[in-house]
């Protein structure tokens, strides 16, 4: 019986620490989790939309539009030459839509982003602008 209990808090305390740790694999969560609403969306603009959740709401937030322009890209010439085109020059137009989740004293609990686009110079344009390496 003892040990029955002694497994049943224990598993209680691992799953009670995986739920307000955030990942670290997600600089977004890392950032915003435990921080206030309020401060959020005074840096990046208001939400779009919210939706009521039992004691928590969820926040549909829009933002980050940025447009980049790529250069075309050569392949290598004789003598240091440009050589032929290999891919032409673009527009890439950047956004970022994520949905957080506040609890009722306006605490961040999850930041979950919709849609993420690669960024400038990663495999996301949110983590880049919601969680910059600055700000960690």
């Amino acid at each position: 019986m003892k040990l029955r209990t002694t497994a049943a808090v224990g598993l209680a305390i691992a799953l009670a620490g995986c739920t307000t740790i955030p990942s670290a694999g997600d600089p977004i969560s890392a950032r915003w989790t435990g921080q206030s609403a309020g401060k959020f969306f005074a840096a990046y603009g208001p939400p779009i939309a919210d939706t009521e959740n039992g004691s928590a709401t969820v926040y549909t937030w829009k933002g980050g539009y940025k447009r980049i322009r790529v250069p075309a890209k050569y392949a290598e010439g004789e003598n240091g030459k440009r050589g032929k085109q290999i891919a032409a020059a673009r527009t890439l137009y950047l956004r970022c839509q994520a949905e957080v989740t506040a609890d009722s004293s306006y605490t961040i609990r999850s930041i979950r982003t919709v849609g993420d686009i690669p960024g400038e110079n990663s495999k996301s344009y949110c983590a880049e602008f919601l969680a910059p390496e600055t700000a960690r």
